[in-house]
C-alpha cells in the first residue's frame, strides 16, 4: 500500500502501487489481490466497478462492513 491522499475538494483516495504491467488487466488483478489480502477478504469480494483503463479506479468491497471500515480507518489514522 502506498497510503492515502486527499484532493483539493477533500475527497480521500487510497493510493497503491503494483509491479504488474497494465496489459490485459494484469495490473487491475494485482490491485484486486492486494486489496483482498490487506482487507482480509477473498479475492472475489473485491470487484472493479469503474476505471479498468484509468489510473483512478473504483472497487466494490463485499464483507463485514464494520471490519472493512475498521481496516480503512486504520490506514487513515496511519496517514
Amino acid at each position: 500500500m502506498a497510503g492515502l491522499w486527499r484532493d483539493a475538494a477533500g475527497r480521500c483516495y487510497l493510493a497503491v502501487k503494483v509491479a504488474a504491467a497494465p496489459a490485459d488487466g494484469a495490473a487491475n488483478d494485482a490491485v484486486r489481490a492486494l486489496l483482498a489480502k490487506w482487507l482480509g477478504v477473498p479475492r472475489g469480494a473485491v470487484a472493479l466497478l469503474h476505471g479498468a483503463a484509468s489510473r483512478e479506479k473504483r472497487f466494490r468491497l463485499a464483507g463485514d462492513p464494520a471490519a472493512l471500515t475498521a481496516k480503512l480507518e486504520e490506514l487513515e489514522q496511519a496517514a
